[in-house]
């Protein structure tokens, strides 16, 4: 009998412990001052073994913590990282909720109503909790009404029919404001996003977590007669400048950074040069007018140098997450034509199962999980 068949029988006999690989890592990985790759967020369906199997067999160990039981209470929050801990995964972002019944609390602050500062204590309290819990960065939007209706899925035969998803303003740009919103100028938006970050940063930096405000996306000026205040890169200067603090930051999204007609890279500059990437949103797209024409694609397809804005983060060493978000549809029904989305809708659970293949699958976001540690594999390789 051979030695190496003695080798490998030995190997067996031992049982699976002796298959592990060593502890020491073949290609270089996440560390302390690395982007983190992430995905979520981790709906309560998620919170569990099988899900966090999802997320680890893929090798992500950082995510998004989904936002239910919002106004968040400390006690929640701690035992549901640590849930996420003994899964082998690390809470790293958590959003204030833009969508459903939980959005009235931030739709005070957004809009000014009567309820503003008691919705600005509620916030207050979240963070903190958030803090305590040792969740680093809470995200939030700042728009007045998002203008969805202008999304359509639509197969990309260039791709096989993969569904993409594009946005064409023409399409949207005469909708009448909705009733309960009205139409809000861009100068009472300035103001209520001043006044409201003004009571909230000091509260993030007491407890060591970062505000993350996400631009509007889509990007075009006017939404449904109210205006969008976070559509330039100029808007997201002023942003920064509203209160000097690393607690108020941003979601740099090198996807929206191009459809606005920017170079991504230049803009991860600027932001990270001043520590003002709170988190990171990572997505191709192709586009034909700024702001108003552009469609989402796979990340390995687009006009942006997604190699160089990995390349960005790694040379600032940042150290926060990197989202591959809005995986791609895998479209398996051949009399697709078009798909329109519900405009009061997402896009649905990050690592939901193949149920529904044109919006996003599990297969779609091990892809966009696995381009992107490529992207960072490389990028460190070459620092």
């Amino acid at each position: 009998m051979t030695a190496s068949l003695l080798n490998r029988r030995a190997l067996l006999a031992a049982g699976g412990a002796a298959w592990a690989f060593p502890a020491r890592a073949f290609m270089p990985n996440e560390g302390p001052d690395t982007p983190k790759i992430c995905l979520g967020p981790v709906v309560d369906t998620e919170m569990n073994a099988r899900g966090f199997r999802r997320f680890r067999q893929i090798g992500i160990t950082h995510v998004i913590l989904g936002n239910s039981g919002f106004p968040w209470k400390e006690d929640d929050l701690k035992a549901r990282v640590a849930l996420l801990k003994a899964g082998g995964l690390t809470a790293g972002d958590i959003v204030l909720p833009y969508v459903g019944p939980a959005r009235e609390t931030m739709r005070d602050i957004i809009l000014g109503r009567p309820g503003r500062d008691a919705a600005i204590d509620i916030v207050k309290s979240c963070i903190r909790a958030a803090g305590a819990a040792g969740i680093p960065v809470v995200e939030y939007n700042f728009y007045a009404h998002r203008l969805e209706e202008g999304y359509f899925h639509a197969p990309d035969p260039s791709r096989g029919g993969a569904v993409v998803e594009s946005f064409h303003y023409d399409r949207v740009k005469d909708l009448p404001p909705l009733p309960e919103t009205g139409a809000v100028s861009a100068e009472r938006l300035w103001a209520n996003l001043e006044y409201f970050l003004k009571a909230v940063v000091p509260v993030a930096e007491s407890v060591k977590v970062r505000m993350s405000l996400h631009p509007n996306d889509p990007p075009p000026p006017v939404s449904r007669g109210s205006a969008q205040i976070m559509t330039t890169f100029n808007d997201w200067k002023r942003l920064v400048g509203l209160v000097d603090s690393p607690s108020n930051g941003m979601t740099y999204d090198c996807g929206v950074s191009r459809e606005i007609g920017e170079d991504p890279v230049a803009v991860a500059r600027w932001l990270g040069e001043r520590d003002r990437i709170s988190h990171c949103h990572y997505r191709n797209v192709i586009l034909r007018k700024p702001i108003e024409d552009y469609t989402e694609v796979w990340p390995d397809n687009g006009m942006v140098d997604m190699l160089a804005v990995m390349k960005e983060l790694v040379r600032q060493k940042y150290p926060r997450m990197v989202h591959p978000e809005h995986a791609r549809g895998l479209n398996v029904n051949d009399d697709l034509v078009e798909v329109r989305r519900d405009p009061a809708g997402e896009r649905g659970t990050k690592l939901a199962a193949d149920t529904d293949p044109n919006l996003n699958s599990y297969a779609a976001w091990a892809y966009h999980a696995a381009y992107t540690r490529a992207m960072l594999q490389a990028a460190l390789l070459t620092r």
